[in-house]
């Protein structure tokens, strides 16, 4: 049982993630059910309700207790890892109020795992994929609609958040949005011809009125459109060219990226149009990229299987 004081201690730093650090909800979430685990362990490990008290001399050896405990319920080393994230910046925080030392829990190592790294379309693929998505609806206005998604995502970077959240306003498109993302996060994304006419004919097409303030993109009944519906038109649409199932909207953003540093797109620019608030992010484009570059030279280089040979 978690204590009424480290309750409120909790609901506090979660009020100021979302506050001053710009967290999204989501985000939010997912830090309120991870520290809340650890703390309902911590208390079940001391045998007792915890308060800011005993939380305050956590050692070395409760925090290997607690990870293991994750482990053995099959928790994953990433997930472990993410949760660690947000138990520390918990504790972190509530040390500099109450004033004691964290080292013990900050001191604590995140099982190391191997990083997935993104797995984008090929170019062609991507071609294909903005030609066929039209033909998985027969109704011409919602057609319009998943082909203007899809070509949002791919064409400008979007995430599908971003693409579902633009308005009625937002339309016409202009040659770049104000895109605000992950914790409010603003950039500004060009806005590709291809996107802003295939916008404009399902703006054209739809017979909902589209006024500001309304979701741009509507639902068969009229709703703002939902994620799921378009992860569905991706599905319909890989199994009708036989793409991986690795090819999903995300991976649309994932494509963007990797083909434009494939052109020869500046690294810093890229991070620019994804709006990731770190370099290292971005960078796992250059791993990609270079793994790309690794497949081919085994293939074509007349030495590469030379010992295989021999």
């Amino acid at each position: 049982m978690i204590s009424p004081a480290l309750t409120d201690a909790l609901g506090r730093w979660l009020d100021h993630t979302r506050a001053i650090d710009g967290a999204a909800d989501n985000t939010v979430k997912a830090y309120q059910t991870d520290v809340l685990a650890f703390l309902a362990f911590i208390s079940e490990h001391h045998g007792g309700a915890e308060g800011l008290g005993p939380l305050s001399k956590l050692t070395i050896s409760d925090m290997r207790a607690w990870m293991a405990h994750e482990r053995s319920r099959g928790v994953a080393a990433r997930s472990l890892a993410r949760m660690l994230s947000a138990v520390k910046s918990f504790y972190k925080w509530l040390a500099a109020r109450e004033g004691f030392d964290a080292s013990a829990v900050l001191m604590a190592r995140a099982p190391k795992y191997q990083k997935k790294l993104p797995r984008p379309l090929a170019e062609e693929a991507a071609a294909k994929l903005l030609d066929t998505i039209e033909l998985q609806h027969e109704t011409p206005w919602v057609a319009a609609r998943d082909v203007a998604v899809i070509t949002l995502l791919y064409g400008c970077g979007l995430r599908i958040s971003e693409a579902l959240g633009l308005a009625g306003e937002d339309a016409p498109l202009p040659e770049v949005l104000r895109i605000v993302g992950k914790g409010g996060k603003e950039r500004i994304v060009p806005v590709i011809h291809r996107a802003r006419d295939a916008v404009r004919l399902y703006t054209e097409l739809c017979p909902y009125e589209l006024e500001a303030g309304k979701p741009l993109f509507r639902g068969v009944r009229g709703g703002a459109l939902q994620p799921a519906i378009v992860q569905k038109v991706m599905a319909r649409t890989r199994m009708q060219l036989g793409l991986p199932a690795t090819a999903t909207p995300h991976a649309l953003r994932h494509s963007f990226a990797t083909h434009l540093l494939n052109a020869g797109g500046d690294l810093r620019a890229i991070q620019e149009l994804l709006g990731h608030a770190s370099l290292n992010t971005t960078q796992v484009y250059t791993a990609v990229d270079t793994a790309r570059l690794m497949e081919v030279y085994q293939r074509a280089h007349p030495r590469a299987n030379e010992s295989e040979k021999n």
